[in-house]
């Protein structure tokens, strides 16, 4: 499992993100599919959100158009800058590819399903 900490970006380490969109997950579940991509070398920037125990992907404008998969949301919102970041955006982090962040969810779900984890 990922095991970096929480970034909390503000102005004086300010990085320009996009106007993209996000994708919410569990915590769980989050952080099983960051392992994943990351083994495969394409996790973009995630926002990790204590409060409501979620992962945000920030992944390009227009990719929940499309994005049908149950337990996920999203927002159609660029990130603040003001942000706790797992995996904060920079000039090397590419945002994530919508279509390798929906493999990755699923191989991420199945695994906490044969685990006996609810992904929550």
């Amino acid at each position: 499992m990922f095991s970096g900490g929480t970034h909390h970006m503000g102005t004086d380490q300010h990085t320009a993100v996009p106007s993209c969109d996000l994708v919410k997950v569990p915590e769980r579940q989050g952080l099983e599919t960051v392992d994943i991509l990351r083994l495969r070398g394409g996790c973009g920037p995630v926002l990790h959100e204590d409060a409501d125990s979620t992962l945000s992907f920030v992944v390009p404008m227009g990719a929940l158009d499309a994005w049908h998969l149950p337990g996920v949301s999203g927002a159609q919102a660029p990130p603040e800058d003001d942000r706790n970041w797992l995996l904060p955006p920079s000039p090397e982090r590419a945002l994530t590819d919508p279509a390798q962040l929906r493999a990755a969810l699923g191989e991420a779900a199945r695994t906490l399903a044969a685990s006996g984890s609810d992904g929550a």
